[in-house]
């Protein structure tokens, strides 16, 4: 379990202050100079602007910031690369010329000593490696930041990866996401551009992002939960799952010996049939999203690999998406509005699947949709790219502010992902053309008597539901409030207008009663002919009508000039 916790003070303990040197020399190193003095940190880095050539400060500053940023992640070491891969999936949180350049972030690290291996494997399977299996090759098949993976053979005979998480890797995430929140809270609190990302979001988001793809047993249920998916597809395969030799750190699996769907030369070669691989793996892909709503979120070539027979076999689970019913359902909706050529639909569909700050401009929007339409929908099935159109989708919503869900994304992106790989293999496959009748069955499936019947008495039962927890939720409100265990607080709009005009009145009111007092008194008072007179009138009832006639003057004045008699 990862512990991250708020750095009080930098530096606190060696090993933050080591690597927050080592983080902010190469930040400044790609030329982020501003911004470590705009974070006001300049003094725990030990370095100056010398330290970097002229020709290499030249050479760095002709290159965009996306591409500075990739590059100081990839030296930055596991965490900062799993940070922009998974930035990479996210337009929601980061611009699509950080998306585009993250993509290309390599997850390639040196491998680590084979008594490491063995001292991990001891402690996680609780007996040395020669018990444990029949053949273990020390060399690695490859390796990654997070781990590396070896062949074996256990004793029954059954060939075996076995990967092995790096020693001691959970520190280090560890103390990078700690000066990670640290520096994501100074640059929320210092500027205001990247405020609106909300950078702590995403460094508590990725912790928990990364957290799970460390725990090799979730990997393992991935694997055997697509495997369940395709228990009676011949012509889908997923390694098999050794529980007693995984845990956390470690996982086993069988070991495949494939072509990788990349390998065009040698796949015709051995004979394979390039056209049934791409039809193969596309309704692989489609299926997973179409009907079980759980898929592959990175099918790139490295992850899928041909066995014979032209068998399609899927790797590497730690990166899978989920899309419920309701959005597959308004994925297809967009499509079908799409399709129609109708902007307010589309706009209006596009408005539910994404999320925003505050609602865009709808009239524009509509307009930018219909440019969108024309821009796709008038070509033929073979020129429509999903790769290009996702491209133009994602900018139209990036333009509104507007934030596409990161499952939506990873579908879209997945399907993009298999339609690189069936051009490859297939230029004529028209993806389009395959997904149609996915697409179809997902709308009519909405249609169905047992789904009507199915959603109307959901209907019923929430009416139900609501009908009979309503009075209690009141009856516990009015309890709570006579316990003063819960308080209102009301904010009424334009509140300080509403209270200025009450005063206004009220003063005017006063101002009227005091007027009329006057008056009376003062006639009352010359009546009664009180003394001191002058020419048999009293002074004081003078006086009172004078300063009536005043007030009265000045509040009529009051009146005119606020244009309301």
């Amino acid at each position: 379990m990862i512990s991250i916790r708020k750095i009080g003070v930098i530096g606190r303990t060696y090993r933050h202050l080591n690597r927050y040197r080592q983080i902010l020399t190469v930040l400044f190193k790609y030329g982020f100079g501003d911004l470590i003095e705009t974070l006001k940190i300049e003094q725990y880095i030990e370095i100056g602007l010398n330290m970097i050539s002229s020709k290499r400060r030249d050479r760095i500053e002709k290159l965009t910031r996306a591409e500075r940023v990739r590059m100081a992640l990839e030296e930055l070491g596991p965490t900062y690369i799993k940070l922009g891969q998974l930035l990479s999936t996210r337009p929601d949180l980061v611009s699509m010329d950080f998306v585009n350049e993250f993509a290309k972030l390599q997850d390639d690290a040196p491998s680590f000593e084979f008594e490491q291996v063995e001292q991990i494997l001891e402690v996680e399977l609780k007996k040395p490696v020669d018990i444990l299996f029949a053949e273990f090759d020390s060399t690695p098949l490859a390796t990654a930041s997070i781990g590396q993976v070896h062949e074996a053979v256990l004793h029954n005979g059954d060939k075996v990866a076995v990967k092995v998480q790096r020693p001691d890797i959970n520190m280090t995430i560890e103390v990078d996401l700690e000066i990670m929140l640290h520096l994501a809270t100074l640059a929320e609190n210092h500027i205001a551009e990247l405020a609106f990302y909300q950078p702590v979001k995403i460094v508590e988001e990725f912790a928990n992002s990364i957290e799970k793809e460390i725990d090799y047993n979730l990997e393992a249920s991935n694997m055997e939960r697509v495997s369940m998916q395709f228990l009676n597809n011949t012509y889908t395969y997923v390694p098999k799952v050794y529980r007693q030799y995984t845990t956390q750190r470690v996982l086993t699996a069988e070991l495949i010996d494939g072509i990788k769907v990349s390998d065009t030369e040698l796949l015709c070669e051995k004979g394979y049939n390039c056209n049934v691989i791409t039809t193969r793996g596309a309704d692989i892909l489609l299926k997973q999203i179409f009907k079980f709503g759980f898929f592959h979120a990175d099918p790139h070539p490295g992850n899928i690999l041909v066995l014979p027979g032209n068998i399609i076999c899927l790797l590497d689970f730690g990166m899978m998406g989920a899309v419920d019913r309701t959005t597959r359902e308004m994925f297809v909706s967009l499509i079908g509005s799409i399709i129609a050529e109708d902007e307010q639909r589309t706009t209006k569909i596009l408005l539910r699947m994404t999320e925003w700050e505050k609602p865009p401009n709808k009239q524009q929007l509509e307009k930018d949709v219909a440019d969108f339409i024309g821009r796709h929908i008038y070509k033929t099935l073979e020129e429509i790219n999903l790769a290009r159109l996702m491209q133009h989708m994602l900018e139209l919503a990036t333009k509104h502010r507007m934030r596409i869900t990161p499952d939506i994304f990873l579908m879209l992106k997945a399907l993009a992902q298999v339609e690189g790989i069936a051009r490859t293999l297939y230029p004529e496959f028209d993806m389009i053309e395959k997904a149609t009748p996915f697409i179809r069955n997902a709308k009519f499936a909405r249609l169905t008597p047992s789904r009507l019947t199915g959603d109307i008495l959901e209907l019923v039962e929430q009416g139900y539901e609501f009908l009979t927890d309503f009075p209690k939720d009141l009856l516990e409100i009015s309890r709570s409030l006579k316990q003063k265990k819960m308080s209102f607080n009301l904010v009424l709009k334009d509140l300080d207008k509403i209270l200025s005009t009450h005063d206004q009145i009220s003063n005017r009111i006063s101002f009227a009663i005091i007027i009329a007092a006057l008056i009376i008194g003062s006639a009352l008072i010359v009546i009664s002919n009180m003394p001191p007179l002058i020419y048999g009138i009293s002074v004081i009832g003078l006086i009172g009508f004078l300063t009536a006639a005043v007030l009265g003057i000045w509040l009529l004045l009051a009146i005119i000039k606020k244009g309301r008699l």
